[in-house]
């Protein structure tokens, strides 16, 4: 049985920064972990000092779960486009995702999300999808088409969520819309996360959701009511039930570098960092598509041509996690929100987001700058 050693790493996981470690990997999955120079010889034995520098750093392989392309290509054409984003991604540090897909018509977000489920089959990188839409509020649509947009009725939830055959991980809904509420029960009783945003939802409303099971919020702070001292608003709802995650997009214009910070202080331990990226990430600026929305992007920056709303990122997740150290985040935490935590958001963390015994050996070894040297993407799935 192949085996892969890494060692003379900073290796983080669990929370928890250990100097000079070695992680062992045989058949795509983490056999044992150590310090020093106490480890076997491997058929592949990676120094990490060597390939990285002398302040290498092992971290678990990050994991996206709200991202929308990448390389020129829209995670809503399909296999290749798909194939073509994840590359850009993976080579960025990004071992697993989850494929997000803006609002179009029901009809073809079944076939896109039957897509998926069967992409899955082939590529273990892809973890299912995410409907960011159509069930959103349409004073906060960004860039989502809203003649599109629609309340969630129960048939066309469940239809959505048959289509996955239990492959969808997160529904993106704005919960006071009509049906909101009963939309979220359906969508937690079907094993998937429920997630609020693109909403006009105040605290109470935003409470309500997560009593009845939401444990996501999309994006934090974009594309919902901000912080007003008599009105808290869904952040700060948010922030205060351990129950929830924070999507967190760390490039320095979806967040102000003081709001990075403060979305850390706020959840400890429940910040996902996503990227939100779309085509434009990794590729040039110039004009794109975002499902039904026309996008220019402009200095790195995406808007829509119609509203001027930012249409998502040109992000990668090695840049998230730059930003989040600069913004003041400490560096266990900014990794634990690439890793540990995104995995367990989506029902992943026996599985991913840890360098331990038994979980898949999806690892990256990072520069002391935090620039990527190397990655690498273990086994499938249970």
């Amino acid at each position: 049985m192949p085996a892969t050693l890494i060692h003379s790493v900073r290796l983080i996981t669990d929370g928890i920064e250990t100097p000079d470690s070695w992680v062992r990997f045989e058949d795509g999955r983490v056999t044992a972990t150590g310090t020093g120079a106490d480890w076997t010889a491997a058929n592949t034995v990676i120094d990490g000092a060597s390939v990285a520098g002398p302040g290498a750093i092992l971290t678990p392989g990050f994991i996206d779960i709200h991202g929308h392309g990448g390389a020129g290509a829209s995670f809503d054409d399909g296999d290749d486009a798909i194939r073509t984003a994840r590359d850009l991604h993976r080579a960025h540090g990004t071992t697993r995702a989850v494929v997000s897909l803006v609002t179009a018509p029901i009809d073809d977000l079944v076939r896109r999300v039957g897509g998926i489920a069967d992409l899955m089959q082939t590529d273990a990188d892809i973890l299912g999808s995410h409907l960011e839409g159509p069930f959103l509020d349409p004073a906060h649509h960004g860039a989502h088409e809203p003649s599109l947009l629609r309340d969630p009725v129960a048939a066309d939830v469940q239809r959505l969520l048959d289509a996955g055959r239990g492959t969808v991980r997160q529904v993106t809904i704005a919960p006071e819309l009509p049906g909101g509420i009963e939309a979220i029960r359906l969508i937690v009783a079907a094993g998937s996360a429920a997630a609020v945003g693109h909403t006009s939802a105040d605290a109470a409303q935003a409470v309500a959701a997560f009593e009845a099971g939401a444990t996501i919020l999309t994006h934090a702070f974009n594309a919902m009511p901000g912080i007003h001292h008599r009105a808290p608003g869904p952040v700060l709802a948010a922030a205060a039930d351990h129950r929830v995650v924070l999507e967190a997009i760390a490039d320095n214009v979806h967040l102000d570098p003081q709001v990075i910070k403060l979305i850390f202080d706020s959840a400890p331990g429940r910040v996902a960092l996503v990227t939100d990226a779309m085509a434009a990430a990794g590729s040039a600026d110039g004009s794109y598509d975002l499902g039904a929305v026309k996008v220019t992007v402009k200095d790195g920056v995406a808007r829509a041509d119609d509203t001027g709303s930012i249409a998502g990122s040109t992000l990668t997740q090695d840049v998230a996690l730059q930003r989040a150290v600069q913004a003041g985040a400490s560096l266990v935490e900014a990794v634990r929100a690439l890793t540990e935590t995104p995995a367990a958001a989506i029902g992943f963390g026996n599985q991913l987001g840890r360098l331990a015994p038994g979980y898949l050996g999806d690892a990256v070894l990072l520069d002391e700058n935090l620039q990527v040297a190397h990655v690498q993407t273990g086994g499938p799935l249970y």
